[in-house]
């Protein structure tokens, strides 16, 4: 017989190196289900990666919202409802424009960085040049 992996709440929260309190929000905002035996919540494999797809999406600037959405919409297509993978593609496309363009002004804004570091850089070595100089 196959045993299915289960988790305790203190086993994901160190997993993912976040609160308890984080987790039973998330469940609280029906993003993962775990099933329970008295008051001990059992999360399962599918509850894991729902949890861990939920962070990095937080990470990325999906809302909690957007992620519930697509969690919902995959559940409902497990028969590959057209209407339905169309709408899960086309958030996802949008979600895809916007990370690039996000991507692309870190870069931007990075390389500026780099630039004012630099001439903040030899700035500074002529003012202590100067200084040393005088001295």
């Amino acid at each position: 017989m196959i045993t299915k992996r289960t988790y305790s709440i203190s086993e994901l929260s160190k997993e993912f190196a976040v609160t308890t309190r984080t987790i039973r929000f998330y469940e609280q905002q029906g993003l993962i289900n775990p099933s329970r035996n008295g008051q001990t919540r059992i999360y399962s494999e599918k509850d894991r990666v729902r949890l861990m797809l939920t962070l990095r999406g937080k990470r990325l600037g999906f809302s909690l919202a957007e992620t519930k959405e697509l969690f919902d919409l995959y559940d409902s297509t497990l028969e590959g409802d057209e209407k339905q993978l169309n709408l899960i593609l086309g958030i996802l496309r949008e979600k895809h424009e916007s990370l690039e363009q996000q991507l692309n002004d870190i870069i931007k804004v990075k390389q500026e960085l780099e630039n004012y570091t630099e001439r903040c850089e030899r700035a500074l070595d002529d003012v202590l040049s100067k200084k040393q100089k005088s001295a």
